[in-house]
């Protein structure tokens, strides 16, 4: 019996092409189409469906109710959580998040532009390509889309609406468990230290009750300041990029907390980039050069760009004073490097590694490579409300290799 799309069932290559058709209407009755599944992530399922005689193209991004590396149930409001968070990022950053054309809630499908002619950031980066644009266009990016969800702007009725609309209650618990908790206790069954680093994560992360409170800190930040709306898993594994510019997938994880999580995660991604090249690949010293200025320039370049689109929306009267301002601005960079820090090492010692990590399989690079960005995070977390510009930040990285 053919499946109709009025009830939820997960779709195939052949369904979606289907429904490409019936629902969406982009191609034709009878148009010849080619289709392929191509999430590569622990979550979603992804078909990008098209026609070589067209051109035309649609992704379809489907949420089952069970996760796919796990077979963990997960509420299926995640994709339209998603749907909406790309609207909005749309409405005020059009150039940087691909076109939602359709969303379906019977289905739990976001049908959206295809991007393939960009390149997930994550791996650019990793083949030594950093593009000139880059530190330019995520601040850009992030300045446009942060301040006008914030009360600093938004009319306070419609950001307490939205705060209950984005409430994200599995995604956030996954974020609060894995990246601000599971770390920093001894014996947590999810830590994964490779092997030779077990007495390091012990000092400097299990029983150092400094950083766990200054970590504690965050966690309390992150789970109870609603200041803007966030992308929630902005790293550079959902940024993809091309010679012409950037595009940001894959917000699933959006709710209403710090401004700073989102700066920070990409700037703890960065450094994973740095530090492969630097230990891994230290042959490409034009790489690693290029990935320096790219994070200095990033945190600086966000900082004028914050500093500029605050005096071009904010309008209460109390707000508009300078030392409100550069407090504000302030603290969301002070938070931007907390949570970078917290990203290094849940990197490391937890079970979400990323590649440039997890691919150096040396003893003798892995090591100290581990132990420098270690070493990296907990200074940016103790550090946080000290630190002056983005060359400090590749200052001291250098200070930790030497």
């Amino acid at each position: 019996m053919e499946k109709t799309f009025d009830h939820y069932f997960l779709m195939s290559v052949e369904d979606a092409k289907r429904y490409a058709v019936e629902v969406l209407k982009k191609f034709s009755p009878g148009e010849k189409l080619e289709g392929i599944e191509i999430g590569d992530g622990n979550i979603n399922y992804v078909f990008k469906i098209w026609s070589s005689e067209s051109g035309k193209s649609v992704i379809i991004k489907q949420a089952d109710s069970l996760l796919r590396s796990s077979g963990r149930p997960l509420d299926q409001n995640r994709n339209h959580i998603e749907a909406k968070i790309l609207q909005f990022e749309g409405k005020y950053a059009p150039a940087y998040v691909p076109e939602v054309y359709y969303h379906d809630n019977v289905m739990a499908a976001t049908s959206m532009e295809d991007v393939s002619a960009y390149r997930n950031l994550r791996k650019e980066l990793m083949e030594g390509r950093v593009y000139p644009h880059l530190a330019e266009n995520m601040a850009e990016f992030l300045a446009e889309v942060l301040l006008p969800s914030t009360d600093l702007v938004m009319d306070k009725m419609e950001k307490k609406k939205l705060v209950g609309e984005f409430i994200n209650p599995q995604l956030c618990e996954i974020t609060e468990r894995l990246v601000l908790s599971d770390p920093y206790e001894e014996g947590c069954v999810r830590n994964n230290v490779f092997p030779g680093n077990e007495a390091f994560v012990q000092e400097f992360l299990y029983h150092n009750t400094e950083l766990q409170s200054q970590v504690g800190l965050l966690r309390d930040r992150f789970m109870n300041c609603a200041q803007a709306m966030l992308h929630g898993d902005l790293h550079t594994g959902s940024i993809f990029a091309n010679g012409e510019g950037i595009k940001v997938l894959d917000p699933e994880f959006a709710f209403y907390g710090p401004m700073g999580y989102d700066i920070g995660n990409i700037i703890g991604n960065l450094f994973f980039s740095l530090a492969n090249k630097r230990y891994a690949h230290p042959e490409e010293a034009a790489s690693s050069e290029q990935l320096e200025n790219c994070i200095a320039d990033f945190c600086d370049l966000l900082y004028e760009k914050m500093d500029s689109r605050y005096d071009e929306l904010v309008q209460f009267h109390l707000y508009r004073t300078e030392t409100f301002k550069y407090s504000y601005l302030n603290s969301v960079m002070a938070d931007s490097y907390g949570f970078a820090g917290t990203e290094m090492i849940r990197r490391v010692v937890g079970c979400s590694k990323v590649m440039e990590v997890s691919q150096v399989t040396d003893p003798s690079v892995r090591l100290p490579m581990e132990r420098a960005l270690l070493k990296m995070g907990i200074w940016l977390i103790m550090h946080r409300d000290e630190i002056v510009n983005g060359s400090e930040l590749i200052h001291q990285f250098h200070m930790i290799q030497a």
